[in-house]
């Protein structure tokens, strides 16, 4: 019996979005050693603010500064910290009030036992050193008057507003293939492409899922594929991602659709000047040298130009999705 597969798969980039004038504010005050919150239009004042009304609905455009100073409402006691937290020791996480607010911002507390946390016990801020506009600014807070101070904040205020800002995001998980694709990482680790057949109409998928997604049901029959097809469409990528420095720019990213198979997927193709790939391209898998081939689907290097005869436009891509539609179209008309 094939080995079963499993894998801790990561998946992780910078995120970057444009702030706004509310968000936009609230880091620029959290720069400037601030904290702003809004008021909404029954008078209550929100912090971190909002940038929509939630009785109303309405955009919020009053901006109100709040004091660095409050009381806790509710607290609890993380130990040991999260992976990648800001705080590299137990520390409390708790819901703070601060003067002249109405809502609460959750946040770190910064003390060393849950002995020294209460409800209700008046805290400060605790402001970082070398301060960007983002939330990681404000450090936490600290009980007040127990010797740990906040950094005083500098003069001035808004004149070069915080415009973006980047927070980087990671998602950790284990992943166990389905039997479909157990099957077909194996395969794959010997040089094999395998796909399913729909009990339908004969499509072909790959990589196999074990259904045919179009009408949802069973497809178990394991189709042995060629390692050549043709590029049914692709993308010319011309910025560099995160991570990735074995991809020189610009690269091409295509939609690689196997003899045989009536779907396509994503693939890289090289071997070729980034103005020759066309759609139609005829095109062979590179693998990797055989010593270093495993279950992964990154035992395909790239995908090279074979210097055949292009596939004509109008046969190239997902055929099995068009031959759905048609076929529903069909089905209406009668």
């Amino acid at each position: 019996m094939a080995e079963r597969l499993r894998a801790d798969l990561v998946v992780e980039y910078p995120f970057t979005r444009t702030t706004g004038p509310v968000v936009g504010a609230f880091l620029t005050g959290l720069r400037d050693g601030r904290i702003i919150g809004v008021r909404i239009s029954d008078g209550r004042v929100v912090v971190p603010p909002l940038e929509a009304d939630p009785v109303t609905g309405a955009s919020i455009d009053e901006i109100v500064e709040v004091a660095s100073t409050g009381i806790v409402v509710s607290w609890t006691w993380v130990d040991p910290p999260r992976p990648s937290s800001p705080w590299n020791r137990p520390h409390g996480l708790a819901l703070v009030r601060l003067d002249g607010a109405d809502t609460s911002i959750l946040h770190g507390v910064l003390v060393d036992s849950p002995e020294d946390l209460e409800t209700g016990m008046r805290v400060e801020a605790v402001w970082a050193a070398d301060r960007i506009g983002h939330i990681h600014d404000l450090v936490g807070f600290a009980p007040v008057g127990c010797g740990v101070h906040p950094t005083p904040p500098p003069q001035g205020s808004f004149e070069e507003p915080v415009r973006s800002v980047q927070t980087p995001i990671r998602l950790d998980y284990d992943f166990i293939p389905s039997a479909a694709a157990q099957e077909y990482l194996h395969a794959y680790a010997t040089k094999r492409i395998l796909g399913n057949r729909s009990p339908v109409d004969g499509a072909v998928f790959v990589p196999p899922r074990g259904i045919d997604p179009r009408h949802g049901v069973v497809a178990d029959e394991m189709v042995e594929l060629a390692d050549t097809g043709h590029v049914g469409n692709f993308c010319v990528t011309h910025l560099p991602i995160p991570g990735r420095n074995d991809l020189d720019t610009p690269y091409v990213s295509a939609w690689i659709h196997l003899d045989g198979a009536d779907v396509g997927f994503l693939g890289l193709v090289a071997g070729c000047e980034v103005n020759e790939v066309r759609i139609g391209m005829r095109v062979k898998a590179v693998w990797k040298p055989d010593e270093e081939l495993g279950p992964t689907a990154e035992n395909v290097l790239y995908w090279e130009p074979t210097g055949e005869p292009d596939v004509s436009a109008h046969e190239a891509g997902n055929r099995a999705w068009s031959a759905g539609q048609e076929s529903d179209v069909r089905k209406a008309d009668a």
